[in-house]
């Protein structure tokens, strides 16, 4: 016959190593994301090519997934089908880019502009909705209208991978410091930056403003060559 001890049942302890792991392998997550985003931020226009296929998925990723809440109500990537929308949309955007230079200028062009748009009604304190999303994709659209229009490609770049990469840098410190969830970070990301700290809104400004001026200032002299389509 066991003992009462034998059969006594409970949370079992977490051994040290596994902590240690643990936080061993955050550490190293978070700092290859914010290595990512320093890179995405200062040298996104000559890396541009190189970036195309990955910034598609991504921002596919994130306006399906934000589609399915804005028009069924569901949190951010909470459902299967919201996954499954989202790679299907990540995976034909960043298909796209790789085959069309021009459908992946309005990709990126596209992504700044809705992140603009959605970030203003967030910025007057509205939660993502319907709304939000409604003026994030009009002002995308008028965005990529005016990028090939006034045939800024080479300063839409710039700014978009500026201001992609000052976003990864700080959505990458509220993540892994002070361990902020990923959906709130998409659901209202200027309100919750301001909520933590406002230092948060004003190291993503300076970053920024600082990989715009450097990247136009580097490549002054310097013009991508646009790829030929690929099929």
């Amino acid at each position: 016959m066991q003992s009462g001890s034998a059969l006594e049942t409970g949370p079992q302890p977490i051994h040290p190593y596994k902590e240690d792991n643990m936080g061993f392998d955050l550490f190293c997550s978070t700092l290859i994301a914010l290595l990512l985003g320093l890179v995405i931020c200062f040298g996104g226009y000559r890396l541009f090519l190189f970036l195309l296929p990955i910034w598609g998925f991504f921002f596919g990723f994130a306006l399906g997934a934000q589609t399915m809440q804005a028009l069924f109500g569901v949190q951010f990537a909470a459902t299967v089908t919201s996954w499954v929308v989202g790679f299907v949309v990540g995976a034909v955007f960043a298909v796209l880019a790789y085959l069309f230079y021009a459908i992946a200028v309005a990709i990126l062009a596209g992504s700044i502009g809705y992140a603009l748009g959605a970030g203003f009604m967030h910025l007057i304190g509205l939660n993502f909705g319907l709304v939000v999303w409604l003026v994030g994709i009009a002002v995308g659209v008028v965005v990529i209208i005016a990028t090939f229009y006034f045939n800024i490609q080479k300063y839409v770049i710039i700014a978009a991978t500026a201001i992609g990469g000052a976003g990864v840098i700080v959505g990458t410190l509220m993540f892994g410091v002070i361990g902020v969830a990923v959906a709130k970070l998409f659901e209202n990301p200027i309100r919750l930056a301001l909520q933590n700290s406002p230092l948060y809104a004003i190291l993503f400004l300076i970053l920024a403003v600082a990989g715009i001026v450097l990247q136009i200032t580097h490549t002054r002299d310097w013009e991508m060559e646009p790829y030929d389509n690929r099929i």
